[in-house]
């Protein structure tokens, strides 16, 4: 419980730290703003759809009752709705940060130097930063997809799938949302992808806190416009001083990068 309350903590710093600069702050709505748009749309476009492809998914429901035939297409449809939230929550971090990489890459460089100062970046040329961006950003996108119908499976499940199946989708959200947030902190001292999940689960208490906390906050409506900056500056202050100080010194990765 310690380590779930300390991960909220970081999050609160995050956002306390881009409130006492607004024009941070402002600064990391441009990307989150731009991506936000495109999410809206898609999401306006599935609820207008949604009952159609309810329908389809159900044809074993069209001999049964109306009340029944419409109770089962109306859950499928809310459970495809949940689950497109829950991709769209989780993914928009991830394409935010791709389509914001600048943007991020220059306010968590300032929440580094406001902390201490700046380590030795690992000298990883810029298309290859963006090219593993893209790569994690795929790789999180997928299997946060394949959890998004595993927990669409389980949604149906009575009782069960409207109480423990929320949270256990909540805490898997929030797990690779603080993958995503830590993941600009962490690749500017060489930690590839997969170190940066051993991190996370050497420390899952810390890392599902934040997250989970990211994660509600996103639910709420445009909050995760006006939280994205301060979840990244979260993040920062997190992996500079939780993740990556056991045993990761600060340029880790760079003779890797230079010897291959």
């Amino acid at each position: 419980m310690r380590d779930l309350a300390t991960g909220v903590r970081y999050f609160l710093r995050g956002m306390a730290w881009v409130a006492r600069r607004p024009k941070q702050w402002l600064f990391g709505l441009i990307p989150a703003l731009i991506v936000l748009a495109v999410y809206v749309a898609a999401l306006v476009v599935l609820a207008h759809y949604d009952w159609d492809l309810a329908k389809a998914m159900s044809p074993f429901a069209d001999h049964w009752s109306k009340a029944a035939r419409g109770a089962t297409r109306g859950l499928i449809a809310v459970l495809v709705f949940g689950a497109a939230i829950m991709i769209a929550i989780v993914t928009f971090t991830a394409v935010t940060l791709i389509v914001g990489d600048p943007f991020y890459e220059s306010l968590s460089g300032r929440v580094e130097e406001s902390a201490g100062g700046l380590p030795p970046e690992a000298r990883v040329p810029l298309l290859r930063q963006l090219a593993r961006a893209i790569a994690d950003g795929v790789v999180v996108g997928t299997v946060t997809a394949l959890f998004a119908v595993l927990f669409f499976v389980l949604g149906l499940l009575p009782v069960v799938g409207q109480t423990v199946v929320p949270v256990i989708a909540a805490c898997v959200s929030g797990y690779f949302l603080t993958f995503e947030l830590t993941s600009i902190a962490l690749e500017r001292r060489g930690v590839r992808r997969r170190e940066r999940f051993a991190l996370l689960r050497r420390d899952r208490g810390l890392s599902l806190g934040f997250g989970v906390a990211v994660f509600v906050t996103f639910l709420i409506p445009v909050g995760s416009v006006l939280a994205m900056p301060g979840a990244v500056a979260g993040g920062t202050l997190l992996a500079r001083e939780r993740l990556a100080r056991p045993g990761i010194p600060p340029d880790h990765g760079a003779l890797a990068d230079t010897q291959a």
